[in-house]
């Protein structure tokens, strides 16, 4: 039977798809600089998520020890057998209230979030019609496949084809358009308001994937919806913990009928161990830091122009777009490398 694995890893090898993890230490305090534990040399993290530094952040070190003292590491099991923490549940009142929705529920992983969420919605509307956008994240692809729901691809941010395909069904069809908010491959924002146009000419609901958009958009970190004026006007809004709040889980947000329901029938949620109360406690903390600071995403969008600007001059190609996703274009890998490297000693970030 093992060669059926030996097989696998030789395929990938041949694909130039097998994944090789570089060990590092993340070094409290300097931010985003990381020891190699292969070679002893400090590095510069270019890949992390942690878009804000807010995985380091004092405040939040600070509540999560006090959370670690109070009640110790776990949250001991699931919160329909075990109990629910209450701070889970002053997590869940933040995240509402930052979104300005009736409620919110925490998942484990952002990924979780949008899998179990999907699922759930197959179970709670009969005849459910799904309507994807053609580059939305690899969770919202497994959801929709897992609900074996009825569903149509749209081309990426193309409204006319999106529009061609709910016109197929009569209005009281149930139907939903999930979409993302910053496409994390090229970094293009989708169009939110537009599909939210569409959605109520149609009757449909609308999902929204905020998990590169929230901490970084919008009054407070709300996201890029929030920006834009349309996050009222969204049935679920879904996000992360794990990028711009530092730290690890997912959420949805939305009206308490539709948060309830789905609470109390995703069996990625109702299965699972729920968050621990000392990762609540620092998300919280981050969470309100960066609903009162502002100076953490003005830094990062002067950076992320400031570094567009130097790969241009440097001859790199990337792909054009309004966020802080820097997306370089394939052709250029290597001259990109290259170009790179330069930039960092120019910088004196690589030690």
């Amino acid at each position: 039977m093992l060669s059926y694995f030996r097989q696998a890893i030789t395929q990938l090898k041949a694909e130039n798809r097998y994944r090789e993890f570089v060990d590092i230490s993340r070094l409290r305090g300097e931010f985003p600089h990381a020891l190699n534990n292969k070679n002893g040399k400090k590095i510069v993290v270019w890949c992390s998520n942690d878009y804000l530094g807010m995985g380091q952040n004092p405040e939040a070190i600070e509540e999560g020890i006090k959370a670690l003292q109070l009640y110790g590491i776990g949250a001991g099991g699931t919160r329909n057998i075990s109990g629910t923490s209450r701070v889970l549940i002053e997590l869940e009142k933040k995240i509402a209230g930052l979104h300005e929705k009736e409620a919110a529920l925490s998942f484990v992983s952002g990924y979780v979030a949008n899998d179990a969420t999907i699922q759930a919605l197959a179970k709670i509307i009969p005849n459910l019609v799904v309507f994807s956008d053609q580059k939305n994240h690899a969770s919202i692809i497994t959801g929709i496949r897992n609900s074996k729901l009825e569903k149509h691809i749209f081309r990426h941010n193309d409204l006319e084809h999106l529009e061609e395909l709910l016109k197929k069904y009569p209005k009281d069809q149930p139907k939903i358009i999930i979409f993302e908010s910053v496409y994390s491959m090229d970094g293009d924002f989708g169009k939110i308001a537009e599909i939210v146009t569409l959605a109520k000419k149609y009757s449909a609901l609308t999902y929204v994937d905020e998990v590169h958009g929230v901490g970084l958009y919008g009054k407070g970190g709300a996201g890029l919806s929030q920006a834009l004026g349309v996050a009222g006007e969204i049935d679920i809004i879904q996000g992360t913990f794990a990028k711009s709040f530092g730290a690890i889980g997912g959420y949805i947000a939305g009206k308490s009928e539709v948060v309830d329901a789905i609470r109390s029938i995703a069996s990625g949620f109702i299965f699972t161990t729920a968050l621990p109360p000392v990762i609540a406690a620092a998300i919280i903390a981050n969470i309100s830091h960066l609903q009162n600071s502002d100076k953490e995403r003005k830094k990062l969008h002067e950076n992320v122009a400031k570094l567009k600007a130097e790969l241009q001059k440097n001859g790199i190609e990337i792909v054009e777009n309004n966020s802080h996703i820097i997306a370089v274009k394939i052709p250029g890998a290597d001259k990109a490398r290259a170009a790179s490297q330069r930039l960092l000693e120019e910088f004196n970030l690589y030690v």
